[in-house]
């Protein structure tokens, strides 16, 4: 049976490198998935250092919540209020959200990397989803493979964000391109193996309140 726990509890119980997974039904939720081959189309990382409050950091189209790093409203790769990055994602985009939390401590050296990451991505633009499809195939495709690893991306999605903070905390080995990624491989039925035998924890159902 599923777990399922509301909104504030996710919250208070997710810490930084935790996973926020989300699906919806719109068309353009199901182009994400089939263009990505993948169960889910949105997923963000938790940031949750010291005092501060609890920060999604993630990729969207959308310019609804401001940016916690600039201040700005932007689209693209944007640091957000957790709680209400979820109720964007809910109410907004008809969105289902599962917490997916990290067992492996996360030490001041890699809260370090997620900053340094957070500093460089920030504001990076979404593709389009013909881009993102294409990109998603020169990562899956060797032949289409090509030049070495960029940290400084002119485009990226959800995935590809997430998958290079993992990389710059040392959980997930820098030999793969970022576009490898899609949203599904941070979901369980995906086999994503982490470094130092950290895991992902099964998809908690979060119950977001009625608006």
């Amino acid at each position: 049976m599923e777990t399922r726990i509301d909104l504030d509890t996710a919250v208070d119980l997710t810490r930084t490198g935790d996973v926020w997974v989300f699906r919806g039904d719109s068309p353009a939720d199901r182009a994400i998935q089939l263009t990505t081959n993948s169960p889910v189309n949105h997923v963000g990382m938790a940031v949750v250092i010291e005092d501060l409050p609890p920060l999604m950091w993630h990729a969207e189209l959308g310019r609804s919540l401001p940016d916690l790093w600039t201040g700005q409203h932007q689209r693209g790769v944007q640091l957000h209020d957790l709680r209400d990055a979820v109720l964007v994602w809910s109410r907004k985009y008809g969105q289902r959200a599962w917490l997916r939390q990290l067992d492996h401590e996360v030490d001041r050296e890699m809260e370090d990397a997620v900053l340094r990451t957070i500093a460089r991505l920030d504001g990076t633009p979404f593709p389009s989803t013909a881009r993102l499809a294409g990109r998603w195939l020169r990562g899956r495709v060797p032949q289409f493979r090509r030049g070495k690893r960029e940290l400084e991306l002119e485009t990226a999605y959800c995935a590809e964000v997430v998958a290079l903070t993992y990389e710059e905390m040392g959980l997930l080995p820098p030999n793969r391109r970022p576009n490898f990624y899609d949203p599904g491989n941070f979901w369980s039925g995906d086999d994503l193996r982490l470094a130092f035998g950290a895991t992902l924890g099964a998809e908690i159902a979060v119950t977001i309140p009625p608006a």
